[in-house]
């Protein structure tokens, strides 16, 4: 940030605000002066602050101030009528304050600045966001509101340790991050390697969480997320109860959340909304989908190419049967099949409203029926790649690593077959097992050398069971 010194003259302080902001007009500069003589210049920008608290609250105060001259300290303190008032020696830190929507007050005969809250921009309400719904549970989501999302958070979690740790980065946008955490519960060295990682931020800007998650996160070039994500102050009271921490970003609704482990990959929002035996047969249907969305197109084409003979004899003549005349083999034809649904899918999703929708749906059906009849397309491949697509939906967070894996199981299945098939799986399973999350394993609680203090692990346990919900926590009191 452009750096700026003040001196004790107020005409030369305000000379020096209007060349910094030379060619803004945004800046207002409104001087004032009282009858005992106090001079003072009130410095904000337009759009961004409560135009009834710089009147009633700052302009008035310091006209009708009995005092020729004062210091910063008692103008903070006694003159101004506002309940957030402070002196501001860094100029840095005061034109971070000046362009988030505070005001900032210099004096004559003063060389350091005041700064006062006067915030208020528009923001919208906190709703239930549109890809994390619930059958049961709170509807509020984030804003792009930063306050107004930690208030979101302090207002579920009513304890003196919830600790809101704020730091100022990336230059030029000057974005406020913040690092929630449960003093206590919260392990220690997670919260310094989650500031380590913060600090090492080095781009000019960060205008999404996704900036920094890019840049925090473990094994950056693997498909399964490391750091998790969520628009919900619930979810949000959830993680941090269990040990792990959230990273607020100033202007998104996205909270990032650390520790990430799969299995919270396979949870759904209400699932502890829900009672047991429905939550519980929904985490594995969400698993067997997730499986299923992605080695069905692999099986399919490893069964055809090199194990035929397995499938029973009418079913291996009604395929024959409706591959006669396409002129693709079928790995070719599911993997034209797969772009083609992505595509359609991409392009639903950037066309505004209810066209969106209604133009992937019946694109990929006209488009489907009409290559099936044309003999471009076997009508099993696109039964294939649909129970893919389908169940690929049932666990969203997973959506892009399932996607990968579909491409690279397919390709085994038609190389080696089944054979392929099982190796491409234990490859992904040891890639599983080599990734951590801030020091976490990546497959905590999956596996039976790898748990943690907590009963609520691959299905989900009753809360009369549940002596202990903290995953990470090996210290500290509840």
């Amino acid at each position: 940030m452009a750096a700026i010194q003040f001196t004790r003259s107020l005409p030369e302080n305000i000379s020096r605000m209007q060349a910094l902001f030379e060619n803004d007009n945004t800046l207002i500069i409104r001087e004032t002066r009282s009858a005992a003589g106090l001079h003072c210049a009130v410095f904000f920008i337009d759009g961004m602050v409560d135009g009834r608290a710089i009147n009633q609250s700052v302009i008035c105060p310091l006209v009708n101030s009995p005092l020729e001259k004062t210091d910063v300290k008692t103008l903070a303190h006694t003159v101004l009528q506002v309940n957030d008032s402070k002196p501001e020696p860094d100029t840095d830190k005061m034109l971070s304050s000046l362009l988030y929507g505070n005001a900032v007050i210099l004096t004559e005969g003063q060389d350091s600045a005041v700064v006062v809250d006067t915030k208020n921009f528009t923001t919208r309400s906190p709703e239930e966001p549109d890809n994390e719904r619930v059958l049961r549970g709170p509807r509020e989501g984030f804003t792009e509101a930063f306050m107004t999302n930690l208030s979101l958070i302090r207002r579920r979690l009513n304890d003196p340790r919830l600790k809101f740790s704020f730091s100022r980065m990336a230059g030029r946008t000057n974005t406020v991050v913040c690092l929630c955490y449960l003093e206590g519960i919260t392990e220690e060295g997670l919260v310094k390697e989650a500031r380590r990682r913060l600090d090492t931020y080095s781009l000019d800007g960060i205008l999404d969480a996704n900036y920094l998650a890019e840049w925090i996160r473990d094994d950056r070039k693997s498909p399964f997320p490391t750091l998790g994500t969520t628009e919900r102050p619930d979810v949000v009271v959830a993680k941090l109860l269990e040990g792990r921490l959230a990273i607020v970003v100033d202007g998104t609704p996205v909270v990032l959340t650390a520790p990430c482990i799969l299995q919270e990959c396979l949870q759904a929002n209400d699932d502890y909304y829900l009672p047991t035996q429905q939550a519980g047969l929904a985490r594995v249907l969400r698993s067997l989908g997730i499986l299923i969305s992605m080695t069905v197109a692999g099986f399919y084409i490893a069964l055809l190419y090199h194990h035929a003979e397995v499938l029973p004899t009418r079913m291996l003549l009604a395929i024959a049967a409706a591959q006669k005349g396409v002129p693709l083999p079928p790995l070719w034809e599911i993997l034209a099949l797969l772009i083609v649904f992505e595509i359609l899918k991409e392009a639903g999703t950037r066309t505004p409203g209810v066209i969106g929708s209604t133009m992937s749906i019946v694109g990929g059906l006209v488009l489907g029926q009409s290559a099936v009849e044309a003999r471009l397309i076997s009508a099993p491949a696109v039964i294939i790649v649909a129970v893919a697509a389908v169940t690929g939906l049932a666990a969203p967070k997973l959506e892009s690593a399932a996607l990968t894996m579909r491409f690279i199981l397919a390709g085994c299945g038609a190389l080696f077959g089944l054979y392929g098939l099982l190796f491409g799986l234990a490859l992904m399973l040891l890639h599983l097992c080599a990734i951590h999350s801030f020091g976490t394993p990546y497959l905590l609680n999956l596996l039976p050398r790898v748990t943690a203090h907590t009963e609520d692990r691959w299905v989900r346990a009753n809360w009369y069971h549940m002596h202990s919900r903290r995953f990470l926590a090996r210290k500290g009191k509840p």
